[in-house]
């Protein structure tokens, strides 16, 4: 191992609660190969020193005033690009969501200046995230793409760029943005189809581990002296705490936030982060489907076992009540960050808000880590249990991205202002304003780990350390849960959330009858779909 990657996982605490207890440790750092290293201690940029500043941390929750300050600070890449009102006249449509006033809402302020300079006018399609995937679907499905731009994660490129609705990115975007500088796991494949390149990446997904550090230790109320590593043991925290008070709020104490309602698919990433640690086999790529027959995996004992652990908490009233309704979006923002609760898993946003926003009550006892291992992992090749820890990370969605869709690739003029909007989203620049501030997003690029730049916008260096450390950990993990980019893989997932819905509400006498039912579910779509094809880009989706 070089002694620049020991002292980095030193540093950066590789080895805090014992996060990646077993082999695999050795095995990630030498998959680093160099990404991901803090810079030296060297001379801030004037530019990214100045961004963070606004508004600072602790000063509140960013406002409209300063999305667009910052958008216009980094309007210098544009302007070396194109000629002031070189739009002027082009009129487009952007697609994208409007979550917790966030996402949107930051483009909407983060373009202003760009428009004011280059004469566009955008004109905005704001959806919830439950009806995003429904959205964007039905303007696939009936050839009916009406919007410019859009919004979009990987997962859906199969079903975008696999059938030819994009734009393909020019070259002056890829040097404005500098591609190079994104972490590993999201360059290519992600962001391309048939070798071209199509994805503006501003956002880098993962789910990681969040628990409330006075929970645990000495003398706490859970009577665990760390936060637990496995599920076996996040269950038993969660049953440890039951009919105690919170330390920090005096209202009841809760465990784990499982989230029990749908998500228009995004929910079911939430049952992954149990199942993966149990179904990700390290000699195995594939967790969701066989994948020489995309024979459904849902069923089987490992994600029998996941769904089994959420009907234990259930029956064991070991989650807040009227849980039944309440989405990641609540588990998230609504009980976690406002004290509800001691543990979760969610994407970057949780750690972002939790010293920065003015929901959050939770910053000065948040920790973090990798998603919780299991003791014990299904082989599915030898249908049998191995009776050994496991950890998998759930690489859940690959992240946000900025796309141009084929609508304007017969217009030069209006192409490249499509283009120009979406390549100043995801500049590199702006790009660590929304890693650090509340925006939806988290880290996904390497300069996004220098934990001196962090700190001196006002962050605790061990807090950033921890939360950007727990990414880190996660997207170089040898043994990542990684998302696959078919067509219609929200389709799955949505079904999924259906009939895990009923299963959780009682209607099925069991977790296999549930995942069952999944299964049978998930076998009709790929029917649908055609399952040769499936198979095929399944392969390719995970590298075989």
């Amino acid at each position: 191992m070089k002694t620049g990657l020991y002292e980095y996982a030193v540093r950066r605490g590789m080895t805090r609660r014992g996060v990646l207890q077993s082999a695999a440790s050795v095995a990630a750092l030498s998959m680093m190969g160099g990404a991901l290293k803090p810079k030296a201690a060297l001379a801030q940029d004037d530019l990214r020193a100045q961004i963070l500043a606004i508004p600072g941390v602790g000063n509140g929750s960013p406002t409209d005033a300063d999305w667009q300050k910052v958008g216009e600070l980094c309007l210098g890449a544009t302007k070396a690009n194109v000629a002031e009102g070189e739009f002027a006249g082009v009129e487009l449509t952007f697609l994208g969501l409007n979550n917790q006033n966030l996402h949107n809402f930051l483009f909407r302020g983060f373009l202003t200046s760009w428009e004011k300079y280059t004469g566009a006018k955008i004109n905005w399609v704001d959806l919830a995230q439950a009806d995003y995937n429904p959205r964007l679907q039905q303007a696939i499905a009936t050839g009916t793409v009406d919007f410019d731009i859009v919004e979009m994660g990987a997962p859906f490129e199969g079903d975008t760029a696999g059938k030819g609705l994009l734009d393909e990115m020019p070259d002056w975007v890829k040097a404005q943005i500098d591609m190079d500088d994104y972490v590993n796991y999201l360059k290519a494949p992600v962001g391309t189809w048939d070798g071209k390149t199509y994805r503006i990446t501003v956002d880098g997904d993962c789910h990681t581990f969040a628990y409330r550090k006075d929970y645990f230790g000495e003398g706490s109320i859970s009577g665990m002296a760390e936060a637990p590593t496995h599920w076996e043991d996040v269950n038993a925290a969660s049953l440890a705490v039951l009919g105690k008070n919170d330390p920090l709020t005096g209202a009841p104490a809760f465990g784990f936030l499982d989230p029990l309602k749908g998500w228009g698919g995004f929910g079911f990433y939430f049952l992954e982060d149990r199942a993966s640690a149990y179904a990700k086999h390290p000699d195995d790529p594939a967790w969701l489907f066989d994948p020489d027959t995309m024979k459904p995996r849902v069923n089987n004992p490992a994600w029998v076992q996941a769904i089994q652990d959420v009907m234990d908490m259930i029956k064991g009233n070991a989650l807040p009540p009227d849980q039944i309704n309440a989405d990641p979006g609540t588990t998230a923002f609504q009980q976690f960050l406002a004290g509800t609760g001691s543990m979760i898993t969610w994407w970057g946003d949780v750690g972002s808000n939790a010293k920065t926003s003015d929901s959050s009550v939770i910053g000065d006892v948040v920790g973090f880590s990798i998603n919780p291992g299991a003791k014990k992992v299904y082989n599915s090749k030898t249908s049998a249990w191995e009776e050994k820890e496991n950890f998998a990370p759930n690489m859940a969605y690959l992240g946000w991205g900025i796309y141009v869709t084929n609508r304007v690739s017969g217009d030069e003029k209006k192409r490249k202002a499509a283009w120009s909007a979406a390549a100043h989203l995801g500049g590199k620049d702006i790009s660590l304003w929304t890693a650090a501030y509340p925006s939806g997003f988290q880290p996904y690029r390497n300069s996004h780990f220098n934990y001196d730049e962090w700190a001196a916008a006002g962050y605790d260096k061990a807090f950033v350390e921890d939360y950007l450390g727990s990414n880190a950990d996660s997207y170089n993990h040898p043994n990542a849960a990684i998302e696959p980019r078919i067509p219609g893989i929200f389709q799955y997932y949505s079904v999924a959330e259906d009939e895990l819905a009923k299963g959780f509400a009682g209607q099925y006498a069991s977790a296999q009858e549930t995942a069952d039912a999944i299964a049978a579910a998930w076998e009709k779509i790929t029917d649908q779909i055609g399952r040769d094809n499936q198979v095929k880009l399944y392969k390719a989706s995970l590298g075989m």
